[in-house]
């Protein structure tokens, strides 16, 4: 099967390259991943885009689908996808680019889709930090109260995720800058939309678009890789004694089983020991019961009257 898709795919992008030379001369540069640490100085303002971005997304589909209203369901459906750069709701996401001003970075709003690399991914981790698991929180009140561009502004940045209540902290002076803004063509950006409409269809499962390089050398790796770096590095935090620790729990472990072992032994002797005293008291107390009986039995047949 995964021959198959691979054979599709490129066939499908070398069926593209006559309506997509310009692109597919120059190799398309790798995605590269977001930057946390930026994060802190530009949650914020992503909070702020965002809110504008579901606010314009449901007014937008309120007034294709009128006189028909808008779902919670659809709704829903935008808030999670909003800051998923594999769905076409978070293009808004590619018209940004990570200035640096002073000690501050801004958030500077292009009239076309760039490029996504770091700065891209950043945004779009920021955009997750913000909506964290409250998407359906906030699609309930976008259904519920219809609230105005402020007041969803100010409900997901200061009373849900808190975002915008402290000033960012200033950016230190020996940050690396990130990359310059590269804008896409008219024609890539329609392919890359086409592409994200076809997504998850039958019989075009995860179609991507390849540059002439990647074509060549047949490189259909997975761009989320980066990520996935990043999450070994987080593991990189393990004990590296572990084996160090695991010896010392094995230690406690066994050591608690020792104790507990000598301690039921010991219980068991000492209740033997008491069983065996009781029945040893219960034995001569039956002994004596027995004597008494048969003393006054003989006593009762000596002092019966002769006939």
């Amino acid at each position: 099967m995964a021959k198959i898709v691979e054979i599709f795919v490129l066939v499908f992008s070398i069926l593209l390259i006559s309506s997509w030379v310009p692109i597919s001369l120059s190799s398309k540069k790798p995605v590269g991943a977001a930057r946390r640490e930026d994060i802190p100085y530009i949650k914020c303002q992503v909070c702020e885009k965002l809110a504008n971005q579901l606010y314009q997304q449901v007014q937008t589909k309120q007034t294709q689908i009128s006189p028909k209203k808008i779902s919670e369901y659809e709704i829903i459906e935008m808030s999670e996808n909003v800051c998923n750069l594999k769905k076409q709701e978070a293009d808004w996401i590619l018209k940004i680019d990570i200035v640096e001003q002073g000690d501050k970075l801004e958030l500077v709003e292009h009239d076309s889709e760039g490029q996504c690399n770091s700065e891209c991914k950043t945004i779009e981790r920021a955009c997750q930090e913000v909506m964290g698991y409250s998407d359906t929180d906030v699609a309930e009140y976008l259904y519920k109260h219809k609230p105005q561009k402020d007041s969803l502004t100010h409900f997901l940045c200061n009373k849900l995720s808190k975002s915008c209540t402290n000033k960012p902290p200033p950016v230190p002076k020996d940050r690396t800058p990130g990359e310059p803004f590269f804008p896409k063509s008219s024609k890539e950006a329609e392919m890359d939309k086409i592409l994200k409409s076809m997504e998850g269809m039958p019989g075009a499962p995860g179609m991507k678009m390849f540059s002439k390089e990647d074509l060549m050398n047949k490189n259909f790796g997975d761009e989320d890789a980066d990520e996935d770096d990043d999450d070994d590095d987080d593991e990189a935090d393990f004990p590296s004694k572990l084996g160090k620790v695991l010896r010392e729990k094995t230690s406690t472990k066994s050591d608690w089983k020792q104790t507990i072992t000598r301690k039921v032994v010991e219980t068991g002797e000492t209740l033997k020991r008491h069983a065996n005293k009781f029945s040893n008291r219960i034995q001569k107390w039956w002994k004596g019961k027995k004597s008494s009986l048969k003393k006054k039995k003989s006593k009762s047949k000596s002092s019966k009257p002769e006939l």
